[in-house]
């Protein structure tokens, strides 16, 4: 029990490597609170949960993680719940591959809004609660393209390289708050959109990846279920790389 006593909020945790980290944190004795974009979702992911363990302690909301406010809000509503926040998960965020010539600001923005502003947004009310109650824990989900790039799609990886460059900055601010800040940064991981793509795709794609295959869901929530527990007590400040040594 790693996380025994703790109190997690995961965001884009209804589904994929989300899912898979709530449930890891709850199996190991933490209560989690996972945010997902509708009350839907929220609610299936809920009942799946409680259907696998009736005994763990899981919570669901959906703010809108573009709206500072109601990320405020929904991170204070935990804290008032639970009576702390020990553990901040920034899994949300959004993908795509739209070659230069066909993007608009508008396409632009939206990534950059969701997989940046909205981290900084839970990150404010978030780090402020685990400076009041001594100390805490943030884990912001990067990716392999975020130190190699794409070949098209260019506001992910730039995305995601502002979440490196966040982890870095805000794991030296922090620190002095006992605060520790790091990053994972998946490869190719069997989500739904690795599954939605032809066979022959991803066998080509496996083949690059040198332990020759993606990654589970599951390869990534251990990673973070590492960083969020006392086993990674000095480390803040790192982006973690799962990917099968898969870079480009």
């Amino acid at each position: 029990m790693l996380l025994e006593g703790k109190v997690a909020i995961v965001t884009g945790g209804t589904r994929g490597i989300g899912f898979e980290i709530v449930r890891k944190y709850l199996a190991n004795g933490a209560k989690v609170v996972l945010f997902g974009s509708r009350k839907e979702t929220v609610d299936k992911a809920l009942a799946k949960l409680k259907e696998e363990n009736a005994d763990w302690e899981v919570d669901g909301m959906f703010p809108k993680l573009t709206d500072a406010a109601e990320v405020e809000k929904a991170v204070l509503d935990v804290k008032e719940k639970f009576g702390k926040v020990d553990i901040l998960v920034n899994n949300a965020g959004i993908s795509q591959s739209t070659p230069l010539y066909d993007y608009t600001p508008e396409e632009f923005d939206k990534v950059i809004d969701l997989n940046v502003k909205a981290l900084f947004y839970a990150i404010l009310p978030a780090a402020k609660v685990m400076k009041e109650q001594g100390g805490g824990c943030i884990i912001n989900t990067s990716s392999m393209v975020s130190i190699s790039g794409q070949p098209s799609g260019v506001g992910y990886p730039t995305s995601k390289s502002a979440v490196n460059g966040m982890t870095f900055s805000l794991a030296r601010e922090l620190g002095k708050d006992n605060i520790r800040v790091n990053a994972v940064a998946p490869g190719v991981t069997k989500t739904d959109m690795v599954a939605a793509l032809p066979q022959a795709m991803v066998d080509a794609i496996s083949a690059k990846i040198p332990l020759g295959r993606p990654g589970e869901p599951e390869d990534v929530a251990n990673a973070f279920l590492y960083l969020a527990s006392d086993l990674a007590s000095y480390v803040t400040g790192e982006i973690l790389s799962v990917d099968g040594a898969c870079r480009s």
